[in-house]
């Protein structure tokens, strides 16, 4: 299941993540969309999710949840539109922690460097329970940190577009998407040998009388089936 809270609208790229787009076919209703207008701040921001992904773990109950942190939600990111502060956006991060399921954490967007850098400071902090100082101490890098050295950056200043009855919509919509799922087929999973898999035979027998034909096609590995170089896709990997 995926679960993403984004800007939508205003031909905003890539412009999709409609609430009503929640998957197609078997991925039907495992795809939640939480669409945002300008403005957000924390309090609204962190109200929503903590509702939204809440009633996701109570419903999905996931083995795992991989969390990406992308940092354009920030106020003043250069191409965000959200009035975020990093102790709003790691929030989150500390919601999630509280779940006690495994947990990868992932860094995404961001366009200000500068505060990127110090939101995901805060939030490894955040993941191994270390309170940082709001002064950053003498680096190399320090120049690019002032005027006030700073951790922690102030909430914006842009006009909230998301109403609170918006807001209110928006939720029912994804919960209603939720209930879904509590009748939803689920997927019947099984040990499956790897590629390099190849059945033992006793010594006096003809293997190819022990194998049909169509067993025998799965085990050859197909011309076009692995790249090396610049065609290997398994070297190529970009964030959703």
């Amino acid at each position: 299941m995926t679960v993403s809270f984004h800007k939508y609208g205003d031909l905003f790229f890539p412009g999709t993540g409609d609430v009503k787009e929640n998957g197609e076919r078997e991925g039907k209703n495992y795809a939640i969309n939480v669409p945002l207008k300008n403005g957000i701040d924390d309090a609204s921001y962190t109200r929503l999710f903590k509702a939204i992904i809440s009633k996701v773990v109570e419903f999905y109950q996931p083995g795992v949840i991989v969390l990406q942190c992308g940092a354009d939600s920030l106020s003043g990111d250069r191409l965000g539109c959200f009035n975020l502060s990093i102790d709003g956006h790691a929030e989150c991060v500390r919601f999630v922690k509280k779940f006690n399921l495994p947990l990868l954490v992932t860094g995404g967007g961001g366009y200000t460097k500068e505060n990127v850098a110090r939101c995901w400071t805060v939030e490894t902090g955040v993941l191994l329970d270390t309170d940082l100082p709001n002064e950053i101490p003498e680096n190399e890098y320090i120049k690019y940190f002032g005027p006030d050295y700073s951790l922690r950056i102030p909430n914006g200043l842009i006009e909230n577009m998301n109403s609170k009855s918006y807001l209110t919509t928006i939720k029912m919509q994804v919960l209603e998407n939720l209930r879904c799922i509590q009748h939803a087929p689920s997927v019947q999973m099984q040990e499956v040998p790897p590629d390099f898999y190849i059945p033992d035979f006793d010594g006096d027998e003809n293997p190819d009388e022990r194998i049909n034909q169509h067993t025998q096609d799965k085990l050859i590995q197909r011309d076009d089936e692995y790249y090396e170089g610049d065609h290997d896709n398994d070297h190529h990997m970009d964030d959703v």
